[in-house]
């Protein structure tokens, strides 16, 4: 409270506005969320999406059934479409599983959070902060009629910014009212958990747009506790890092030290357990293309599910690895004007599975 009055001050002394919104958790999962219904006598109870959700989730667990969405690119980014069921592998802790649900990639709704970095620095000033309000409306521009938006952003605290909106514009105006970051601190641990755990009751397909420089600073979680609860999640993370764009900016050569690679580290690794993508673009007229294939990724996914075996209903973490096949089980091969080219495949690394004895 002390801070909303300050902020309020401050921004009232330099003739700004600000829209304070509220911070409690329920305030992402409540705008988006209904009663449960009935799901079957062996899965129980489980909330019902929203109708106008995407349909589909990116990684959920039953008794009966793991769920898991796949992007696939070729070696320069392009989206491979057209692939069927029999193309694909999923291993489970190294052992093949059978595929039993399948939905062709498609062009389905987006449903984001944009989480961006918002804090004063004593080396760069409000640099960073700049960077990241300036970059974020660059996403908006790739948004469509039944695509849902969030904002947030964090320094000491995390806040929500705009709820769920199908309107790009009311994104835009509460990014351009934020001018003047307050805080020097930055708890990008604590605020990835935070936005996490928002969005634990948000269903169908879901994803977080993260643009921050990868630094914490005063967090009351630490990295090992942060990544297990990424692992847990059906989020996908996509990351902007800021620091290289920094760098370039504030040192001569932009050249970094190993804090500096660290922060993009930590970044990539919640982008790569759950499936996502992580960027630390040198310049600015990177950005526009990589958003759009952000966009592109969260639209062009192939869902795969497959029932495990009982042995995994242990409530342990299990790895997974999706590969691509011919039809025969032999390494696919994709081949254009005859030449190979090497594909990529995006898809969670894994997920932590219900406790059977638990759930009886």
């Amino acid at each position: 409270m002390r801070r909303a009055i300050l902020q309020a001050i401050l921004l009232g002394a330099l003739g700004l506005t600000i829209a304070l919104a509220p911070i409690g958790r329920g305030v992402l999962a409540g705008a988006r969320t209904q009663q449960g219904q009935q799901q079957g006598q062996q899965q129980g109870q489980q909330q019902a999406p929203p109708q106008q959700l995407p349909g589909g989730a990116q990684i959920t667990v039953s008794s009966q059934l793991v769920s898991v969405d796949a992007v696939v690119t070729d070696s320069d980014g392009n989206f491979l479409s057209g692939l069927k069921k029999e193309n694909f592998r999923i291993l489970e802790d190294g052992k093949p599983q059978i595929i039993s649900d399948f939905s062709p990639a498609g062009e389905a709704p987006i449903t984001i959070v944009m989480l961006l970095e918002f804090r004063a620095n004593m080396f760069t000033g409000n640099f960073a902060a700049w960077i990241a309000t300036h970059w974020a409306p660059e996403f908006l521009r790739n948004v469509k009629k039944n695509d849902w938006i969030a904002l947030m952003d964090f320094d000491l605290k995390t806040r929500v910014d705009k709820d769920f909106t199908q309107n790009p514009y009311e994104i835009l105006e509460e990014l351009r009212q934020m001018q003047v970051p307050l805080f020097s601190e930055a708890c990008l641990f604590d605020a990835v958990v935070e936005t996490l755990d928002r969005l634990q009751d948000v269903h169908g397909k879901k994803a977080i747009l993260l643009i921050a420089s990868g630094h914490d600073t005063f967090s009351k979680h630490t990295l090992d506790q942060t990544l297990k609860i990424v692992r847990q999640s059906d989020v996908s993370i996509y990351g902007l890092c800021l620091t290289q764009n920094l760098l370039n900016n504030t040192v001569p050569g932009g050249v970094g030290n190993i804090n500096t690679e660290q922060a993009f580290n930590q970044m990539r690794a919640f982008s790569e357990l759950t499936g996502g993508q992580a960027w630390n673009p040198n310049f600015d007229a990177e950005v526009p293309g990589i958003m759009r294939s952000i966009a592109a990724s969260l639209r062009n996914q192939y869902s795969l599910g497959y029932n495990p075996p009982p042995s995994s209903l242990d409530g342990k973490y299990h790895k997974i690895k999706v590969e691509l096949v011919n039809a025969d089980g032999t390494p696919y091969v994709f081949t254009e004007k005859g030449k190979k080219k090497k594909l990529v495949v995006y898809a969670r690394q894994g997920y932590t599975a219900k406790n059977a004895s638990a759930a009886d």
